[in-house]
This record gives structure tokens, C-alpha cells and sequence, in this order.
């Protein structure tokens, strides 16, 4: 009787204990229990459940890319770009002549190389992916996307650019190629002149939405953005707001000075028709890009046509840009600065903006009286006006007349132009400043450009320079710093145009 009083009395004591434990706020084995039943709830009900998505296309004339970025923009998605190892020449896009196209299409086994991969696809929940229809099918470079990757239990968006009607046997022919577990969501064609809000009410209509919405973005046109170092241009494109020109580099010269610049991040990159260098300028973003790893649409090209011929045949000059530059599509395409038929050729760049060949287009050398004159005769308004504008040469009433119709400004000759940059960085006002803020004179220009709402595209071959160039971002001039450059206005213009 007493050994089972002793045995009763035991227990009473032991769940005491245990009581007293659970109700002890700083018991850590009950903080461990309770934070893990509070997780599961949550994501019982799906309130922290979060689901990435993935857009992934392949594109050759800018159509697709254009459609995949609209799809994008809405989900919230990372976008990747299935870049082929051996980029398509127009010749091998020629339908009908046995061209590399023709073969591979004509072979169900054909699988073209990709460049790079997706970083971590496992991460990816729905894969949304875009294509154009060669021969009524997908490309077979879309088949060696599917193949390289696991989609079990990922549900997966088809839809492809064309200008047929549906989109055919393509997704079903592609579905074939994935996991069994994976859920195929009904594709669909669209043509090159989708609107954005269309790609949105499909994904709608087959329950494809922003699983983890974010904010959407409120980017400005023409509001330079000192984050993401970028500006919002009015034909719905984001250019970066410094670069490197390459006016004067040729050769070897503009293919590594090229290199350097997107090596240390440099996105954007001015060429022209007359600066004879196109064709480098395409190398230095080729091998870049296998080298680098770095994606075509993170970079942003500029190129432009000059009066003359190119004025005359604008096709022609265009297709000449493409052919030379050889990366899929120009960014932007300006025409170098007014002359007989501008308008003509003009028209040919809206022209290309509708096939997809140029996505943003605009002009160089134009200022109050020729836009006034320019704008009623064409369709779309110039998203970026290229100028000669430094401290010396400021243009002020120009850029401010220019901005206020949507357009942004670029400044070429930021530092005063071969033979004048001496004088300019050597200014006792820019160099004092320079000094306060540790910085060198140019940079202290670059950035006076900047917090104008001017993009800066400054030349050099100089590795350092080129690296100094890009640095402008962790310092910020005061607005009395910004009066004393302005004073130094001498309205000394140092090119013709």
C-alpha cells in the first residue's frame, strides 16, 4: 500500500512538472513547438506560400522577346532568354533553301546547343514559355529547353508569335517532351501587334495570375531611377542612364573597349553607321555574352543611320545595322542628325518597330525649331533626343523643351569632345568639387549630368577611365554644387551639328 502511495504521489509530481513546463512563456522546447505549428499554418492556408515563375523564350526578330517581357511584367516572373549557342544568321532563317532552319526543322531529333542555363529551375513552380513558329512548330531549340530540365509536378504556359492562325500542333508535339506529372495549361498564337493588356487577359482567362504579388512598379517615363541606374523611355522599353560611346574606337581597340565596359557592368553602348564600327561593337556583345554569361536583353545598343544614302534606302540601312551588329535586334536606332528625306527614314524605323526588328527609336542633333517641324510628320514620338550638352555648351531651354514632351535626353560629348576635355576637367569650380567629394572631375560632371535627367554616354579605350566612368552612384552633388556648373555655361559648342 505504501510502495503504491509512493507510485501515485510520483506521477501527481511529474505532471506538475510537466504543467509547469508548459506554461513556462521562456521554455525553449515549447518556443520550437509552437513556431513550428505556427509555420504550417501558414502555409496550410497559403498566406507565406509563395510561387515562382519562370518566363522563358526564345526569339530572333524581337517579337517574342516583346511579348515574353509583357507576360513578365505582369507576373512578377524572372525572365530568361533560350540564346542559342550558334546564334541564326538571316541566311539560316531563309525558308525553303535547305538552310540550317529547313534542316532542323525538317529533323524531329534536331537540338540545337543553348548558351547558359537557368540558375536553379527547381525553384520554379509554373514555366511560362514563348516561341515563333518555324514550319508549323516550334523551333528545335525549344525542345532542347525541355529536355534539359526536370518539370515534373511545374505547370507549364505555351504560347508562340506567328502569323497563322492558332497555335497548331506545336504545343502538343512540345508536351510530349516533359514529365507525365506535369500540367500543360492550353497555349495560344499571337501576332507582333499584341498589346500588353491582351498577354494579361489570357493569362487570366487560363488562371495564370501573380501568385506572390508585388507593388506594382510606379517607374515614370523620362524619371531616371538611381537604383536600378535606369530610365523608363516612352516606348516601354528601360535604358540604362550612363553607358559607353564609341565614337573613335576601332579596330581591336572598340572590341575590347567594349568588352571592359560590359565586363565592369556597363549595359548600354552607342554606335553609329559612321562611326564604322558596328560590326566590333556586334563582337565585343557576342563574345561578351558566352564569356560573361551576361543575357542579350540586359544589354542596350544604339545605333544610327547618317543622311545620305542611308536616308535615301533606310531599309537597306537598317537591315545593313542588323546584319553588321548580329545580336537579334537594335535596342535603338537614331537618325545622326536632320537631313534631306529624315522623314522618309524616319518612317522606315516605325516601320521596323512594327516587325520587331528595332524596339525604341529617336534622333540625334535636333533641337527646338527642327522638332517643331519634325513631330507632326511621323507616328511615333522619338523616345530619346541625343545632344551635345557639358557644362561648357548646357542647352538648357533644349533639354527642358525636350523632356517636357516625354522624350529623354542623352549627352554625347559629356566631357567637352577629343581636344577639349583638358580645359573642361581641369575647370578650378569642377575640380574643387571633385575634391570635397573625393571623385574625379569627370565623374563629377557625369553625375552633374545625371541629377539633370541627362544620360551620359562617355568614350574611352582607357580601362580605367572606362571603370571611373561607371561610378556615380555613391555620392550626390548639393543643389549649390549644381548652381556653380551651371554657371560655368559659355554656350561653347564644339561639333557642328
Amino acid at each position: 500500500m505504501k510502495q503504491i502511495l509512493c507510485v501515485m504521489i510520483s506521477i501527481l509530481m511529474l505532471i506538475t512538472v510537466t504543467a509547469c513546463i508548459a506554461e513556462t512563456p521562456n521554455s525553449s522546447a515549447d518556443n520550437t513547438e509552437l513556431q513550428e505549428t505556427d509555420d504550417s499554418s501558414e502555409l496550410a492556408d497559403g498566406s507565406n506560400a509563395v510561387t515562382e515563375i519562370l518566363v522563358a523564350y526564345f526569339s530572333c526578330t524581337g517579337t517574342t522577346e516583346k511579348l515574353a517581357k509583357y507576360a513578365a511584367d505582369y507576373l512578377n516572373a524572372d525572365l530568361y532568354e533560350i540564346w542559342p549557342a550558334d546564334p541564326y544568321t538571316d541566311e539560316d532563317l531563309t525558308y525553303y533553301t535547305n538552310g540550317r532552319a529547313d534542316q532542323e526543322q525538317n529533323d524531329p531529333d534536331a537540338r540545337p546547343q543553348i548558351n547558359g542555363q537557368v540558375e536553379d529551375m527547381s525553384k520554379y513552380q509554373i514555366v511560362v514559355i514563348a516561341y515563333p513558329i518555324w514550319h508549323g512548330q516550334a523551333p528545335r531549340i525549344i525542345s532542347t529547353f525541355l529536355e534539359s530540365y526536370d518539370f515534373q509536378n511545374k505547370t507549364i504556359v505555351p504560347f508562340c508569335t506567328s502569323h497563322s492562325n492558332g497555335i497548331g500542333s506545336s504545343a502538343t508535339d512540345l508536351e510530349k517532351l516533359c514529365a507525365d506529372s506535369a500540367e500543360w495549361k492550353e497555349g495560344k498564337r499571337f501576332d507582333s501587334q499584341t498589346t500588353e493588356s491582351e498577354i494579361e487577359n489570357w493569362l487570366d482567362s487560363i488562371d495564370i495570375k501573380p501568385h506572390n504579388p508585388k507593388q506594382k512598379e510606379t517607374d515614370e517615363v523620362g524619371v531616371f531611377d538611381f537604383e536600378s541606374k535606369s530610365v523608363l523611355l516612352n516606348s516601354g522599353y528601360s535604358m540604362p542612364i550612363n553607358g559607353l560611346g564609341t565614337y573613335s574606337l576601332l579596330d581591336d581597340t572598340c572590341v575590347e573597349s567594349v568588352k571592359t565596359a560590359l565586363k565592369d557592368g556597363v549595359r548600354l553602348i552607342d554606335t553609329a553607321y559612321m562611326y564604322k564600327n558596328e560590326a566590333e561593337v556586334g563582337q565585343a556583345i557576342r563574345e561578351s555574352m558566352e564569356e560573361l554569361g551576361i543575357q542579350r536583353e540586359d544589354i542596350f545598343v544604339i545605333t544610327k543611320l547618317y543622311p545620305g544614302e542611308q536616308y535615301e534606302n533606310p531599309e537597306r540601312a537598317i537591315e545593313d545595322a542588323l546584319d553588321k551588329l548580329d545580336i537579334g535586334y537594335i535596342d535603338m536606332m537614331l537618325l545622326h542628325h536632320p537631313g534631306d528625306n529624315d522623314v522618309k527614314a524616319y518612317k522606315a524605323m516605325e516601320q521596323a518597330v512594327a516587325d520587331g526588328k528595332i524596339h525604341s527609336i529617336g534622333l540625334s542633333n535636333w533641337y527646338i525649331e527642327e522638332l517643331e517641324n519634325f513631330l507632326p510628320q511621323v507616328s511615333i514620338t522619338p523616345a530619346l533626343v541625343q545632344n551635345e550638352i557639358h557644362p561648357y555648351y548646357q542647352e538648357r531651354e533644349v533639354v527642358e523643351y525636350i523632356q517636357s514632351l516625354g522624350i529623354v535626353v542623352q549627352a554625347w560629348y559629356p566631357l567637352g569632345g577629343r581636344g577639349y576635355t583638358a580645359d573642361l576637367l581641369g575647370n578650378e569650380v569642377i575640380s574643387k568639387i571633385a575634391q570635397a567629394h573625393e571623385k574625379s572631375s569627370a565623374q563629377i560632371i557625369l553625375r552633374w549630368d545625371l541629377q539633370n535627367g541627362v544620360v551620359v554616354i562617355p568614350g574611352s579605350s582607357n580601362p580605367d577611365h572606362i571603370m571611373e566612368n561607371t561610378q556615380l552612384y555613391d555620392f550626390e552633388l548639393t543643389d549649390e554644387e549644381m548652381e556653380q556648373i551651371d554657371a560655368l555655361e559659355k554656350n561653347e559648342k564644339n561639333d557642328w551639328y
